[in-house]
C-alpha cells in the first residue's frame, strides 16, 4: 500500500487522529457532492469565525496599511452575504431582519464603514445568527430540489443561476475574506494557524 506523506502536520494532515466531534468543522473524507460542497463552506466559515473570535472593539477595528478592511467589517459583510444569497439571489425575496432595521443599503462599503460603530457583541451575533439562518435555508432548498435547481437571479441573457453556482460563489467569498482575516488577526495579537485547535467552539468578544 502506498504511504502518504504530507508537507506538514496539521489537524487535517493527521488523518483525523482526533475524533470528528473534536474537529466538527471537517468535511467528510469521501462523501457525495452536497456533503463536500457544504462541508467546504462550513470549514471556511469555521476558520473565519476562529480568526475573528475573542476580540474587543480595538481588535475588530484594526486595519493593515492602506486597507479599510477590518475583522468587524468582515463579520458584518459576510453576515449580509449569507442572507442576501439565500433570500435575494435564490428566493427572489427582499432582505429581512436585521437588515431592514439597521440601515443596510446594498452597498458593500456600508458594512465595513458602519461596523466601526457596532459593539463586539452585536457583530458576533449578527454573523452567528445569519449563518444559522443560511444553513437552515440551504438545507431546506437542497431537500426540495438539490443543487441543480434554478435560482431567482438571472444573468443579462436571461439564464438563471443554479443553486450550485450560488453556493460555490459563497465558498469563493469566504475563501477571499478568510485570507484577509488571517492577515489582520496575526497583526492584532499573533494568532496564526490553518485550523482551529481540536475542540474549539466560538467564544465571542474578548473578556476584560
Amino acid at each position: 500500500m502506498m504511504s502518504l506523506v504530507f508537507r506538514k502536520e496539521t489537524v487535517r494532515n493527521r488523518f483525523y487522529g482526533e475524533t470528528m466531534t473534536d474537529t466538527w468543522w471537517e468535511p467528510p473524507i469521501a462523501g457525495n457532492e452536497i456533503e463536500h460542497l457544504t462541508g467546504a463552506l462550513d470549514r471556511l466559515r469555521t476558520t473565519f469565525r476562529w480568526k475573528a473570535d475573542e476580540l474587543d472593539a480595538d481588535g475588530l477595528n484594526t486595519r493593515i496599511g492602506a486597507s479599510t478592511i477590518t475583522i468587524g467589517g468582515l463579520l458584518k459583510h459576510l453576515a449580509a452575504n449569507e442572507d442576501y444569497l439565500m433570500l435575494v439571489k435564490f428566493r427572489g425575496e427582499p432582505m429581512g431582519e436585521p437588515w431592514t432595521e439597521n440601515g443596510w443599503d446594498d452597498d458593500n462599503d456600508w458594512e465595513f464603514n458602519s461596523a466601526a460603530d457596532d459593539t463586539p457583541e452585536y457583530l458576533y451575533k449578527v454573523w452567528d445568527d445569519a449563518v444559522a439562518r443560511s444553513r437552515e435555508r440551504l438545507g431546506e432548498a437542497l431537500g426540495n430540489g438539490g443543487l441543480d435547481q434554478p435560482a431567482a437571479i438571472t444573468w443579462p441573457d436571461g439564464r438563471h443561476a443554479s443553486l450550485r453556482r450560488l453556493v460555490f460563489d459563497l465558498v469563493e467569498e469566504y475563501g477571499r475574506h478568510t485570507g484577509h482575516a488571517d492577515l489582520i488577526r496575526e497583526a492584532v495579537d499573533g494568532r496564526v494557524g490553518e485550523d482551529p485547535p481540536p475542540g474549539w467552539h466560538p467564544l465571542g468578544p474578548k473578556k476584560a
